[in-house]
């Protein structure tokens, strides 16, 4: 199972979208505060998110409390100033890709900690960068794709009679 990390994520409309590709990729979704928004049962039926109850959600004070719950190991931290390409990456079963918040990305002293795994999608010189559900999206179908899609249909249904 792929695991989805935000650290400190700020638009709750870029959350929900990530939110909808967790859900549809069986991906386990983190959120570690503070979070710029509000994801109370309340907050969530009126945002529309019927999807929800599909996310298998994980919420944590701080990464300190991540690391400490969850002894992640096997990361992938996505940052804009990488010189590593996500294409050489080996996204394996149970990993975490990690992404930091819109505004500032992830913290100096988290990438700091893992340089070797830090890792950027390439884009033209001077575009700042992807918005942040569509870097998640890129790297979840990237590391289900290395991983053979396991448990997804590959496949389209058959057809609905009309």
């Amino acid at each position: 199972m792929l695991n989805i990390v935000l650290v400190e994520p700020e638009i709750p409309m870029n959350t929900g979208n990530i939110a909808r590709t967790c859900a549809a990729t069986r991906s386990r979704l983190h959120l570690i505060k503070p979070l710029g928004f509000d994801i109370s049962d309340k907050a969530v039926k009126r945002a529309g998110l019927d999807y929800w109850h599909m996310v298998d959600l994980h919420v944590y004070e701080n990464v300190e409390d991540f690391f400490a719950r969850t002894g992640a190991r096997d990361l992938w931290l996505a940052t804009a100033k990488a010189s590593k390409p996500y294409t050489e990456a080996e996204f394996h079963d149970g990993c975490f890709l990690v992404f930091g918040k819109e505004t500032a990305g992830l913290p100096e002293p988290l990438k700091a900690a893992f340089p070797q795994r830090c890792i950027r999608i390439p884009i033209r010189e001077g575009a700042r960068c992807l918005n942040l559900a569509n870097s998640v999206a890129v790297l979840a179908f990237e590391a289900l794709r290395q991983q053979g899609f396991p448990g997804l249909a590959c496949s389209a249904p058959p057809a609905r009679p009309e």
